[in-house]
């Protein structure tokens, strides 16, 4: 079949899904009410569902009541069970998957179940969508003449007790449908390798020749791979290397410290951007229209939606609430209930929305990454764009950065400590200090405040970091590849005294 035809077939085929689509964009309050009811009584003869009651629930309210709110430590020993191969614990079909998560938070590593039902309603559905809102916005896009570049985990895949445990991309790439497999490069057995640095150069051997339209990773380690096909192949761009690549599909990690490198490397005026939100525990929000920062909230995916405002979260006072309530421009901590059999899961993720119809969402940050020593609420989405700005002013780039209090010590203020590994450093880092300092302020009126008069905090210390700290750092801790990310932000030092002892 000729690749023309291939492409007209596939865009006709994905278009379909955009009349389902606007049933949820009509109707998202409902859609997402039913979408309950159903999970629940499909698991009501669970040990979950028995325990509470499931049979008797029929609305939102008697559910939040019932069902408590819970963490991943709160599901741990439940999880356990089903990983030694118990069945119809928190979901009536058999769990054989796990994702691997050892997040950023904690220590201990986490494993996220994965059913029948999330991989296909959820994880491969959104795989399919993203495609048809891309193409349903670019109508002229040749995305299917060739094939997508596609940076997942470097893990392996694991047997114990009857179920199988990795990365999430690992499952997904195991179990990835005829045509992703047709449609994506490199080969599956290139992608799966478990050693990051060897694979890295595997994955350039294998696609440089390859007709590439289309990107799709965490920025971060896409853009480690990216110079590496440039210095593989000696050419200035990418668009040398593949004449086709029309678009960039990412997600995992903010792409604000990164956008102006890729434009660097991808100078076509026209080339297209698209972010998504996934995690672990599913699918949740996709970049709907060209050249946005919003993510379109995906409400048919087999995941129930709540919200905790973050002014009550981790209180005395901490409710959370459903999607009807939510108000625009609000930090909430996300909670999921999902086709995976996680109950009003705590995910660590926080959102703001930026529109409630239809319902888009910007991703803020993490519950417990962001800094608050002091009554300063310093979130991520404060500092990178923050550091956006004074890198736009000094013509710095960065590379990675982390931070973390300095504690008051007798009539000593607090500050902020920074380690920010430059990929172009600044003239004069007092001056970009200086500048960074100010950007803050601008940003966060809780940090403006306490910094009025160095009444709480000091002014921020910048350390610059060595070439390749942060890679050493995930290296030592075996966190190289695709799903891992440093730590932008932390109430404790624990990260940051780490990464300044191998900062020499």
């Amino acid at each position: 079949m000729a690749i023309p035809l291939v492409n007209s077939i596939a865009s006709w085929f994905l278009k379909k899904r955009f009349h389902q689509i606007e049933l949820f964009l009509k109707y998202p309050n409902e859609v997402q009410n039913e979408l309950l009811l159903s999970l629940i009584d499909f698991a009501k003869h669970t040990e979950v569902g028995k325990q509470f009651d499931f049979a008797s629930i029929k609305d939102y309210k008697t559910f939040a009541e019932r069902v408590p709110i819970k963490n991943y430590e709160g599901w741990q020993d439940t999880i356990e069970r089903s990983r030694r191969g118990e069945n119809n614990i928190f979901w009536p079909t058999p769990i054989r998957w796990f994702a691997k998560s050892s997040g950023t938070t904690s220590a201990k590593s986490k494993f996220i179940p994965v059913s029948e039902e999330s991989l296909e309603d959820c994880h491969y559905a959104a795989s399919k969508d993203l495609l048809c809102m891309y193409l349903n916005n670019n109508e002229d896009s040749q995305l299917f003449t060739g094939k997508s570049l596609r940076l997942g985990g470097s893990k392996e895949l694991y047997k114990e007790n009857g179920t199988i445990f990795g990365d999430l991309s690992a499952i997904l790439i195991d179990n990835m449908p005829f045509w992703a497999e047709f449609s994506s490069t490199p080969s599956s057995k290139v992608s799966l390798m478990s050693d990051w640095e060897h694979k890295m150069q595997a994955i350039v051997d294998e696609t440089i020749n390859e007709n590439v339209t289309s990107l799709a990773g965490v920025p971060s380690w896409m853009l480690v791979l990216l110079n590496n096909v440039l210095e593989t192949t000696g050419k200035e761009n990418l668009h040398d290397v593949w004449p086709n690549l029309e678009a960039y599909f990412h997600g995992g990690v903010s792409f604000t410290p990164y956008v102006d490198q890729y434009k660097k490397i991808l100078p076509k005026s026209n080339f297209r951007y698209y972010e998504t939100y996934n995690a672990s525990e599913g699918f949740f929000a996709i970049q709907d229209q060209n050249n946005s920062s919003e993510l379109l909230l995906m409400l048919d995916y087999g995941i129930f939606y709540e919200f905790i405002p973050m002014d009550v979260y981790a209180t005395s006072n901490e409710a959370a609430i459903p999607l009807s309530e939510v108000e625009l421009n609000k930090n909430y901590a996300v909670i999921i209930t999902t086709n995976a059999g996680l109950w009003r899961y705590k995910i660590g993720d926080t959102v703001r929305f930026t529109s409630l119809n239809p319902y888009r969402i910007k991703i803020s940050g993490r519950t417990r990454h962001h800094i608050n020593v002091f009554g300063e609420e310093l979130i991520i989405e404060n500092a990178e764009h923050a550091l956006k700005k004074v890198c736009k002013r000094t013509k710095a780039e960065i590379v990675d950065f982390t931070a973390a209090p300095v504690f008051m010590k007798g009539k000593e203020k607090g500050a902020h400590e920074w380690l920010i590994e430059f990929k172009t450093p600044p003239k004069d880092i007092n001056y970009f200090n200086e500048l960074f300092d100010n950007a803050l302020k601008s940003l966060n009126s809780d940090y403006e405040a306490k910094r009025y008069n160095n009444i709480t905090l000091n002014k921020p210390k910048v350390n610059i970091a060595r070439e390749h700290l942060f890679h050493d750092w995930l290296k030592q801790n075996n966190k190289l590849g695709g799903q891992h990310k440093v730590p932008r932000l932390s109430n404790t030092r624990d990260y940051l005294d780490d990464l300044l002892k191998l900062n020499t």
